[in-house]
Formats: C-alpha cells, sequence, structure tokens
C-alpha cells in the first residue's frame, strides 16, 4: 500500500498535515492504517563537518529529533519549512512536484541535510514543505539507507542486516 500524503489536495493536505512538530511525548497518535512513521535525526551537514573539523564546538551543531512519515510514493526527503530555517539549510534550487491529483507547483529545494535512521546515515537534499507539514521520507533516502518499507506490518527494515548495500550497476 502506498502512502502519498503530499499527493492530496492542497487545501485538504494543509488541514489534514501540516501539524506542529511532535514532541517526546507526542507518539502514540493514532495512525493510518499502513503507515510507517519513524524516529529519525536531522542535522545540518556543513555544521557537523565544521564540528568534525575542529572549526566549531559539536554543541553548536544545528541538529533535530523528529518523527518521519515513509512515503514510497515521494521521491525525495521533504522537511516543513519552520524545521528548515531553525536547521539553517540554504536554498539551493526550485523543482516542480507532482501531485496525485495531477496538480504542479513550484517548490524549493535545501541542503545538504543529514538524515539518521536508527543506525543508517545519508546526506541528501530536501524539499522544503509548507511550515509544520509533517517530515516526509521518500523513496530515494530509503534507497541510500538500504531500508524496505513493510506497510503491512507498520515497520522500516534495513535490506542487509550490518550496513547499507548500494548497487552500483
Amino acid at each position: 500500500m502506498r502512502r502519498c500524503r503530499e499527493h492530496i489536495s492542497h487545501n485538504r493536505h494543509l488541514r489534514r498535515n501540516c501539524r506542529r512538530l511532535p514532541s517526546e511525548t507526542d507518539l502514540k497518535r493514532e495512525r493510518d492504517m499502513g503507515e510507517i512513521v519513524v524516529q529519525c535525526e536531522v542535522e545540518h551537514t556543513v555544521d557537523r563537518a565544521n564540528a568534525n573539523g575542529g572549526l566549531v564546538p559539536a554543541s553548536e551543531v544545528r541538529r533535530a529529533n523528529v518523527e518521519g512519515i515513509v512515503d514510497t510514493g515521494a521521491v525525495m526527503l521533504m522537511l516543513p519549512q519552520n524545521l528548515v530555517e531553525r536547521l539553517g539549510l540554504a536554498t539551493c534550487q526550485t523543482v516542480i512536484v507532482a501531485y496525485a491529483d495531477e496538480r504542479k507547483e513550484e517548490r524549493p529545494v535545501a541542503g545538504p541535510v543529514t538524515l539518521r535512521i536508527g543506525d543508517r546515515v545519508t546526506q541528501t537534499q530536501c524539499v522544503i514543505g509548507p511550515p509544520l507539514c509533517e517530515v516526509l521520507i521518500g523513496q530515494l533516502v530509503l534507497e541510500a539507507v538500504d531500508m524496505v518499507a513493510d506497510c503491512t506490518n507498520q515497520t522500516l527494515t534495513p535490506r542487509t542486516p550490518d550496513y547499507p548495500l548500494l548497487k552500483m550497476m
């Protein structure tokens, strides 16, 4: 079953999906059948590189722990505008996104951002969503961390147990 939350009409999308960012105690919300929700950490990639190089203290790396919805119908990572601003990510380009209702819309892209799901990590760019929308984890991210969505059991599992196995064909 594909979850395509970003593919809902704009008004319905804002009404249903653009909520406040979840707190630590807000993790037991009722979920739709087949929806996969994972805890993840997003981090400003350049901040981390500067901290690793000794240019800034590690305490100054901008990061956030958030809930992400695995959306196998989405291509990229989508972060809410307020989170992108809090992380200080730079806008680098604009893309046109296509929704299931055949609407098309220009959205800004920001990055680089590091995404950590469990022990899997990837660096990527993100589409900037409306303020307070839910974090969407798209197919490119799943491929990069070598994880498979099991919508029946509402789990995200590694394809290989120890570390990502990336196809280079």
